[in-house]
């Protein structure tokens, strides 16, 4: 691979029609579908794999698929410049916030987490008014303050008032996926989001194949159908196809409103557990999706 001239302009991708809105949407929202499988997928996972060897070689494997793609296309290595970036792509995608969330559903419940991990869109927005100088309608952030807020009381509601160590470990995840997020959403307006998810993976690799062949030597394994399947799919859906379309669709209708689009990502989970798992949902259930739904609303359609 050669690396990627600094004199290569990069093109812009263009915000300001409709149809490369509604791409641009319909792109994140398919990012929050793939997203949505996800807790349950570790769940299964976690039948057969323990929480350090799923990460690890969920990591691995999703790395060898975006590098295969990288290679086939003849893709440059990125400009010296991007390279932090990946890098906080890096640490808040490919291992923070994985492994903080594996770690948490180790004790805690994939709706319970899905609900907790609603309020990353807040923070997803907070990070990039910080990082980007973003500054979203007053109508936005109060739209996106009371989403946040449904989801919080969802949240205590579930846990009887009380926040456990899975909700620091999953409070965590929100800090670092949201910059992994904000950084990831940069980038992608100068390269391709593939790429950037893919460079993000590739650059891990001198970390993540120890990383797994350690905690596959230490960890017990059970194959199991389940398990198997639940980490091919946090492998190539949740961590490459899924962030591939996602960090598409930020680009093109920029961070806040993408990331409101997560708000419905807990909601999915929920039906994904009741489907996939077995859980039993409350009657808050219902009615935090309501108010939710209406918060998205309102936030793709206020204005900057």
């Amino acid at each position: 691979m050669r690396v990627q001239s600094s004199a290569t302009t990069p093109t812009t991708i263009a915000v300001d029609t409709p149809p490369a809105r509604a791409t641009g949407t319909l792109l994140a929202a398919l990012g929050v579908v793939a997203f949505s499988l996800t807790f349950p997928a570790t769940a299964w996972g976690l039948e057969g794999f323990g929480p350090w060897s799923l990460v690890g070689t969920r990591s691995v494997l999703a790395a060898l698929i975006a590098g295969a793609c990288l290679l086939a296309l003849r893709v440059p290595v990125p400009d010296r410049r991007h390279w932090v970036g990946l890098a906080i792509v890096a640490a808040g995608v490919v291992v923070g916030f994985p492994l903080l969330t594996t770690l948490a559903l180790q004790t805690s419940t994939t709706s319970h987490a899905a609900v907790v991990v609603g309020l990353l869109p807040l923070t997803t927005a907070l990070c990039s008014a910080l990082r980007m100088g973003t500054r979203p309608s007053r109508t936005f952030w109060t739209a996106a303050l009371a989403g946040a807020a449904a989801v919080l009381a969802f949240t205590v509601q579930q846990s009887g008032g009380t926040l456990t160590s899975a909700d620091l470990y999953l409070c965590g995840a929100l800090l670092v996926c949201a910059a992994g997020y904000t950084e990831g959403g940069r980038l992608a307006k100068v390269i391709p989001g593939w790429q950037v998810i893919g460079w993000a993976l590739v650059l891990c690799l001198p970390f993540t194949v120890p990383a797994a062949v350690l905690a596959l030597a230490y960890e017990p394994v059970d194959l199991t159908a389940h398990s198997v399947i639940g980490l091919l799919w946090v492998a190539a859906g949740s961590q490459f196809l899924g962030l591939v379309v996602w960090y598409r669709g930020m680009a093109v209708i920029g961070i806040p409103k993408a990331s409101q689009l997560q708000l419905a990502q807990p909601l999915l989970t929920l039906v994904w557990s009741v489907l996939l798992l077995g859980e039993h949902l409350t009657v808050a259930a219902p009615l935090t999706a309501a108010a939710v739904l209406v918060c998205i609303a309102v936030t793709q359609r206020a204005r900057g």
